[in-house]
Parts: C-alpha cells; structure tokens; sequence
C-alpha cells in the first residue's frame, strides 16, 4: 500500500464500497485510472478494531470494504459506481458467489450527500432498466467507520496470483473487468 502525498491529499476524494470479499474488489479498483490508493477493511459495524476471525464469526456487524482514494479529476463518483455496479452481482443478499455471510453484502457507504443522491440514483435507474432479473439488494449508507485489514489482506491479488483463490475466482473478474473497462484502466 503506498501512502498518499500529505501535499496532494486535499485533491482526493474517498469512496468506500462492499460487493463481496475485499480481495476482489481491491483486484479491481486498483486498475482504475485516478485511484491513488485502495485499502481493504472492515466497517460499518459495532466492534471496534475487528479482526479477520471476528468479521467472519458474523457477529460485528462488519462488511468487508474496500476504501478507494481518487483523484476526480480523472475519474469521478459515478464512474466508480458504475463500476461497483458491473462487477458484482447486487442481486444476492450477503452473498458474491461461494462467498456467503452478512459481511458479504452489497453497500455503498455514502461520505457526503452527493455521493448518496447519486448511488440511490443508479441504483434506482438500474432496477428501472430491468439490467438484472432479481431486484438490486445494495444498501445505500452513511459511512460510519472504516478499519483497515490486517496487513496480510493488503494487495492480496498482485501478492499471490497463483494462490487458489486468486487464479480462478479473481482472475477471471480481473480479466472481464479489463475488457468491459479498458477506457478506464490505469496505463503501465
């Protein structure tokens, strides 16, 4: 995880969404162009300072979150919640696939107002479209707190390809994202 310029920092924003484990959605926020910095944790629950053990004993309260630090000048809100939206499933309550628990939900943890007025907007728009065959499930929330994951969890996909997980859950979301999203990558 790089740490963010102190002298830059008042030019980013922050968003912070669940859709399923954190390792997925780090994988593929971190390929946008104009996110700084994405840090997987835990929030929106009761225990202060959870641990991985205690999110999974679904008993915090806690989602596991990804916090997404980017410059709007290069990519905004509503893009990232255009992408939030195609790369997960917001159709399946505590659910991403094999995935399954309260920590697994769909949220957006809104930081302002307009952040809120336009994730129930797209989330409005979207179950209007008729894009998904079930009704979209995402919660739109205040953002109450944020705690980062144990350092082992940081960066987890780039860290490890060929572990299990990442090579055939991760892997292919990351590969669909780049096609789906190749105006938006970040350039080598």
């Amino acid at each position: 995880m790089n740490p963010i310029d102190p002298a830059k920092a008042a030019q980013f924003d922050t968003a912070t969404f669940g859709a399923g484990c954190f390792w997925c959605v780090e994988a593929i926020f971190q390929r946008v162009r104009g996110v700084e910095q994405v840090l997987s944790g835990y929030g929106g629950g009761h225990v202060e300072n959870p641990t991985y053990e205690q999110v999974c004993d679904k008993t915090t309260g806690h989602v596991e979150l990804c916090r997404i630090i980017y410059d709007p000048k290069q990519v905004s809100f509503d893009e990232l919640l255009e992408i939030f939206w195609k790369t997960h499933d917001p159709t399946t309550p505590d659910r991403q696939g094999n995935d399954v628990g309260p920590q697994y939900r769909s949220v957006v943890f809104y930081h302002n107002e307009l952040q809120r007025e336009r994730a129930e907007y797209y989330k409005k728009e979207l179950d209007k479209s008729g894009a998904y065959k079930a009704p979209i499930v995402t919660t739109v929330e205040p953002f109450k707190n944020f705690y980062p994951a144990e350092n082992y969890h940081q960066n987890y996909y780039n860290d490890n390809p060929a572990q299990g997980y990442c090579y055939f859950v991760i892997k292919p979301k990351v590969e669909k994202f780049e096609k789906v999203f190749k105006d938006k990558l970040k350039k080598n």
